[in-house]
């Protein structure tokens, strides 16, 4: 028989999870109201192994920009795998093995070459949570890329062709 503080563990565990999935599906279904949904209003970002930003965001600001550089891209996906929980109370890490795909559709005028239109990335997140009234929030998410596939300048690209969506 399980005991009541077990079921408990499960339970956040499978909270916890569903809000690290929650991410990579609001990221590439671009689905900004469950992106939103999922962090604490302040979060701290770590991007850097990716040359991205680190720091101490509004939460609403960091899902606006998220929104306008992915309007760049054609396609993204974003797996999450191997979550391993540390519940500490109200709060709780859960790193993640992750892999993302990112995808640039190819113009007319493009010179790029055969394959030049997706980045591959690879590592894991360190995710760290805190519980609050309407559940499991992301508060602090660090990007750590161990690999990398593929053209790295096309998220310069994408966000190019973001600004020139925008503009229009």
């Amino acid at each position: 028989m399980t005991a009541p503080n077990d079921l408990s563990a499960l339970l956040d565990r499978a909270a916890i999870s569903d809000v690290v999935h929650a991410y990579a599906t609001g990221l590439d279904r671009r689905e900004w109201e469950l992106f939103r949904s999922i962090f604490t209003d302040t979060i701290e970002m770590d991007f850097r192994s990716v040359g991205l930003r680190v720091g101490t965001y509004d939460a609403q600001e960091w899902v606006r920009d998220a929104a306008r550089l992915f309007k760049g891209f054609k396609a993204t996906q974003h797996t999450s795998t191997n979550h391993v929980h540390e519940l500490r109370g109200d709060e709780a890490t859960c790193i993640s093995n992750m892999q993302a795909e990112h995808f640039i559709a190819r113009e007319p005028d493009d010179e790029l070459e055969n394959g030049a239109d997706r980045w591959t990335i690879g590592g894991y997140y360190i995710n760290e949570l805190v519980r609050t009234i309407d559940g499991w929030k992301l508060s602090r998410v660090t990007l750590n890329v161990t690999w990398q596939t593929g053209n790295v300048g096309v998220s310069r690209i994408a966000s190019r062709r973001a600004r020139a969506l925008e503009a229009k």
